[in-house]
């Protein structure tokens, strides 16, 4: 998780009061953060805040924070915004690599080394954080006085463009900077594959930034009073709004003015920042039920007073007005956790039920169980693999029918890029990293894949060796079922997974419960397999289904 580290002098000046370290130690922990060791009497302190915050990585955004849950200062802080005469261009040619550009200007920012240092701290933890590693978001800060607008954002071809990159003093080219630049060899995976890179250069063709890689060294902030331009790429606009908007409102902590930027594109025309709050009705019984609570509107308005929203209650129903920079709401239990917090969590609770009680297993639980006894009596061993898969694994290489899968919205690797739907392409995967060890192999898994968006429990057979008969794979199959207790029936199986012929369909009361055979040897080969696999994939909850509760 995020670590910032301040002064406990520089917080207090922010809060506009002097709180006592002893309760900022005590009290910052309540809004979901994880105070490090703080020596008392000692100026420094860090504190290590949850993913889901990223409007707090900084001092200034901690004592925005703080000064509505002290009650310093409640309710929603309002930043103006006036409007700069300056104009900015995105050619259309950027869509191809990085899309989203938006972009700040804030005049008269009197920095000090203090600032500077949390200006570039909260910058890496929002590249670290909602930018994925700058994949899918980069910010760049610029001392404004150095160039002159307007600025265009655009593609050049790799060695078209030279600038001396930040911490340099020597000019190069894009293709340099990527190979001989420190940040350039980390990050020069994020334009592999292009043949030309992003820049963003002012009227006189100098360069402010070659995102998602290095900033210019002409536009080096440094202490004292400056006016600052601030651009934001990515892939992400939500990502790319937010970091803007934590940024911007961060300096404007410090005294500095925020001022909209035309941003040109296409054929349309916009501001940008756009500080336009966000706005979601709740129910107070409904929160209060969620809860445990018995707070009611007035109450729920006044905790979420305490954590920086503006909230008017109107009967049941209150209307809530949030930050942009609280890039963490989405959904109407977001509203209810911060009405907990801002209740406090240190004082939920209640007295402690002196009634004896014992534990048990879930029925589904207990029942997995079995099936791991029977199969580790057939002499397999017991695997767990990821529920993560990709789409080509899952149904292109295995040649299963495809499934409304459940795709992952941003996947770190294109191995996870949805929720799994079968058992049998993990499986494979653990015989695939084994294929040097001795054979046979026999392995299974009682796991969970996703239909219909839910979870439902599976078992998975599997087994490689020199020969694996149809015959083989049938007898382990028929007495597994045989040892659960069901009555099933078999049909051929038309799936190109298996071999023709050697595949069949396990049919319980008419329904489909799951499939086995050997498998087809190209789909082996597909995955990088030596020797035959035979296999068997149940559905448990058609079992459970159809025992009707007899089972447990």
């Amino acid at each position: 998780m995020p670590v910032i580290n301040f002064k406990y002098s520089d917080l207090c000046t922010l809060l506009g009061r002097e709180v006592s370290q002893e309760t900022l130690v005590d009290r910052i922990p309540m809004i979901g953060a994880d105070m490090h060791e703080t020596e008392a009497g000692c100026d420094d302190m860090s504190v290590e805040f949850f993913p889901d915050r990223p409007d707090l990585y900084s001092v200034e955004g901690l004592a925005r924070g703080m000064r509505a849950f002290l009650d310093i200062e409640t309710g929603m802080k309002t930043y103006d915004v006036g409007e700069a005469d300056i104009d900015v261009y995105i050619d259309e040619s950027v869509k191809s690599v990085r899309p989203y550009f938006l972009c700040a200007a804030v005049l008269d920012v009197d920095i000090d080394d203090q600032f500077l240092k949390s200006i570039m701290e909260m910058q890496e933890k929002l590249h670290i954080t909602i930018g994925r590693k700058r994949s899918k978001l980069a910010i760049g800060i610029h001392d404004m006085d150095k160039v002159n607008g307007p600025f265009t954002y655009r593609l050049a071809e790799p060695r078209s463009v030279r600038f001396v990159p930040l911490a340099k003093t020597e000019e190069m080219d894009m293709e340099e900077i990527l190979t001989r630049h420190e940040k350039g060899v980390d990050y020069a995976h994020l334009l592999k594959g292009y043949d030309r890179y992003p820049v963003i250069t002012d009227a006189d063709g100098q360069v402010l930034s070659f995102p998602p890689i290095i900033n210019g060294a002409l536009t080096t902030v440094t202490v004292g009073r400056h006016n600052l331009f601030i651009d934001v790429t990515g892939n992400d606009r939500k990502a790319v709004k937010g970091a803007l908007d934590i940024v911007c409102t961060a300096l404007a902590e410090r005294g500095g003015r925020i001022m909209a930027v035309r941003m040109h594109e296409d054929d349309r025309q916009f501001a940008s920042p756009d500080l336009t709050p966000g706005t979601m009705d709740i129910s107070a019984s409904e929160c209060d039920r969620f809860l445990g609570l018995e707070l009611g509107p007035e109450g729920i308005v006044e905790c979420l007073g305490r954590m920086g929203m503006d909230a008017v209650a109107d009967g049941d129903t209150v209307h809530v007005t949030y930050p942009c920079v609280r890039l963490d709401i989405m959904h109407k239990v977001d509203i209810f956790e911060d009405v907990a917090t801002g209740y406090g969590f240190d004082r939920f609770g209640g007295e402690y039920s002196l009634q004896q009680t014992t534990g048990g297993f879930e029925p589904v639980t207990s029942f997995s169980d079995n099936i791991r006894d029977i199969m580790i009596g057939y002499g397999f061993m017991e695997v767990n693999t990821l529920t993560l898969s990709s789409e080509r694994e899952e149904f292109e290489l295995s040649r299963l029918p495809r499934m409304d899968d459940v795709k992952v919205l941003n996947p770190i690797t294109e191995d996870h890029t949805c929720l799994r739907s079968y058992l049998m392409p993990s499986l494979i995967r653990i015989l695939k990293h084994n294929k040097h060890r001795d054979l046979p192999q026999r392995i299974f898994e009682v796991g969970y894949v996703v239909r219909d968006q839910k979870t439902v429990p599976r078992l998975c057979i599997m087994a490689t060796a020199s020969r694996t008969p149809f015959t083989e794979i049938k007898s382990i199959t028929e007495g597994v079922l045989r040892e659960l207790g069901c009555k099933v029936a078999l049909a051929p199986c038309a799936y190109e997974t298996f071999i023709d012929g050697r595949g069949a369909e396990i049919l319980m009361d008419g329904r489909s419960i799951g499939f086995f055979g050997e498998m087809n040897p190209q789909v082996v080969v597909d995955y990088e397999i030596t020797h035959p696999i035979m296999f068997a994939e149940i559905d448990l909850e058609g079992i459970i289904a159809g025992h009707k509760g007899t089972l447990f």
